[in-house]
């Protein structure tokens, strides 16, 4: 099989590939090479297996450079997952290669390769997490009927404390964005640049959606959602501080379940979670199934695999001063140290 870059101007062919390709995902999409490059500078390399005169696997790669954790060779930066897309684990395994000969001739740190499924290769991995799905149907009453009653009656609850739900793209970029500022700071991690989302939405017209739930006229919490094939990938989400107290996520989740259903989309993903964690357990509320996510990582040193999350106990003193520094500060931080975290 050869391996070869991907013309910038294949993207037509490159996302036809994508939708006819079991395991293909939102995230595998050509776009996303001008998005990361637009928005934060990094460099994206778009590899394609050729066998026999045609594509038989495609995977995009950004180099993602930064001072404080140096250059990381990463598929797929910043989104849940975007691993070699092929027909074939032969395929899957040639692109994994090449991208390590890449990390190497580009002086990678290491390189990472967030996959939804194993992949037959040497490279080192981690299973520390996890993607949960809810099966969709046409009726959402069918899916309603299927929850226990106590996450019913929480759901019940939750619709009393006067909050509302409505949806929009670029009219609700700017409430959205508020309350990720407020949600991300309280959790201690840096957000990206208010013009990153921007361009996901310009650039994914049809296929991106805001969230927004309110109470009374005040924005609680919100939820940032991609549409491919027939699955809806919950990208971000966060909410205020008032969000908890008022079982905002409740009513927001059920609002976008039902949205989706009506909309045809069979599968709804929640996202990444760390395995046994407080996030995991509200999504199990609603149905959801747990699937093993695999991240592979190759260090050129042969230095052991970096761990670069919020779990590391070496970010803990970093993650607790980020809580308390005021917004102001935030704002103008973030941007400049979340470009650098894939």
């Amino acid at each position: 099989m050869e391996i070869r870059l991907a013309q910038p101007s294949s993207g037509l062919d490159w996302n036809a590939y994508v939708a006819a390709t079991p395991g293909g995902t939102f995230y595998h999409l050509h776009e996303w090479a001008d998005i990361n490059r637009q928005s934060f500078g990094h460099e994206a390399f778009m590899l394609e297996g050729v066998r026999d005169g045609r594509v038989a696997g495609v995977l995009p790669l950004t180099l993602v450079t930064s001072l404080p954790f140096g250059r990381i060779l990463c598929s797929l930066p910043f989104v849940n997952y975007a691993g070699p897309c092929s027909e074939d684990a032969g395929a899957s395994k040639a692109l994994a290669t090449e991208a390590t000969e890449l990390a190497r001739r580009h002086n990678a740190r290491y390189l990472e390769l967030r996959c939804a499924a194993p992949l037959d290769t040497d490279l080192a991995v981690s299973t520390r997490k996890i993607s949960m799905t809810i099966g969709l149907t046409a009726d959402p009453d069918q899916i309603w009927n299927a929850y226990s009653s106590k996450h019913r009656t929480n759901i019940r609850r939750s619709y009393k404390n006067e909050l509302a739900v409505t949806s929009g793209s670029l009219d609700l970029l700017d409430v959205f964005y508020a309350v990720m500022e407020q949600s991300w700071r309280d959790l201690g991690t840096p957000l990206y640049a208010r013009s990153y989302f921007e361009r996901i939405l310009r650039t994914f017209p049809d296929q991106t959606r805001i969230f927004v739930c309110r109470r009374r006229e005040e924005p609680v919490a919100v939820a940032f959602n991609g549409y491919f094939g027939d699955t809806v990938e919950g990208m971000w989400a966060g909410g205020t501080a008032a969000a908890r107290g008022l079982q905002a996520n409740y009513v927001l989740y059920w609002e976008m379940l039902q949205d989706a259903c009506r909309r045809g989309f069979k599968h709804y993903h929640l996202g990444r979670s760390t395995a046994d964690s407080g996030a995991e357990d509200f999504k199990r509320k609603w149905n959801a199934e747990s699937r093993q996510l695999y991240w592979y990582t190759y260090r050129p040193d042969g230095q052991p695999p970096a761990e670069l999350n919020v779990d590391n106990p070496k970010f803990r003193l970093a993650i607790a001063a980020w809580r308390k520094l005021p917004m102001w500060a935030t704002r103008f931080l973030g941007p400049m140290i979340s470009r650098g975290i894939p």
